[in-house]
């Protein structure tokens, strides 16, 4: 291998490696904005850098409790999702509770963006509306982290603003870890989320005439023989 050849194959991977780090200071300042009403950055950074590995995926035939499990029913099909309590114990304790109230029926995923996240939980629609229950305190961790498959909670700037909306990881985001709430993370019917209705890149996300929830039920309280989105 000549000196030529070398010099011209570090000169390739110096230009990849700063093209990376430039996406990668992109992606993590999007992310700075979750939930928040300003995005100041393409939504094409997401996907770009969003194909890191990681997943939360448990084994999907591994027996569940139903007692900390919810079945959100799609008009795709079901998404199982796993609570952690070891995690955030007070959000999946309102969790619960919306659930039982059918808060969570009709509502729709106001703001998907491939890549990054799907977002629901408001009955508004608008991102800025929630339950009538009081705002709950972070419950953030270091034990856990934003992959696939991971539901956290939405907020505002304030830490303690979380309430009933919350969103879907389509993908990890190292950013989120430690500065939003997980309560769940997805163990089944991920290619479901994945179908999600997608929003506008030119709004940030918000989708126009979005998907949403049939039914989202705690699994103690749906019948063994119920289809899903049965009632």
């Amino acid at each position: 291998m000549t000196a030529n050849t070398l010099r011209q194959r570090h000169s390739r991977c110096s230009a990849c490696m700063t093209v990376a780090h430039a996406l990668a200071l992109a992606y993590t300042a999007a992310q700075e904005n979750l939930m928040h009403t300003s995005w100041l950055v393409p939504v094409a950074a997401f996907f770009v850098v969003s194909t890191a590995v990681g997943t939360a995926y448990a084994d999907p035939k591994a027996k569940l409790d139903p007692q900390n499990t919810v079945y959100l029913d799609l008009k795709q099909g079901r998404v199982v999702i796993k609570l952690r309590p070891d995690l955030a114990p007070k959000h999946v304790e309102r969790i619960k509770t919306l659930c039982k109230m059918g808060f969570y029926d009709n509502t729709p995923f106001h703001r998907v963006i491939p890549g990054f996240m799907a977002q629901g939980g408001d009955p508004s629609g608008t991102g800025t509306g929630g339950s009538k229950l009081p705002d709950l305190p972070a419950e953030f961790t270091t034990a856990a982290k934003f992959v696939r498959g991971t539901v956290g909670a939405a907020r505002t700037q304030n830490p303690n603003s979380a309430n009933s909306q919350f969103y879907l990881m389509f993908a990890p985001a190292p950013s989120l870890d430690g500065q939003y709430t997980i309560w769940g993370e997805v163990t089944d019917g991920m290619q479901f989320v994945d179908q999600i209705k997608a929003g506008s890149e030119a709004n940030n996300g918000t989708v126009t005439n979005p998907d949403r929830i049939v039914h989202m039920r705690l699994a103690a309280d749906v019948k063994p023989d119920a289809k899903p989105n049965a009632k």
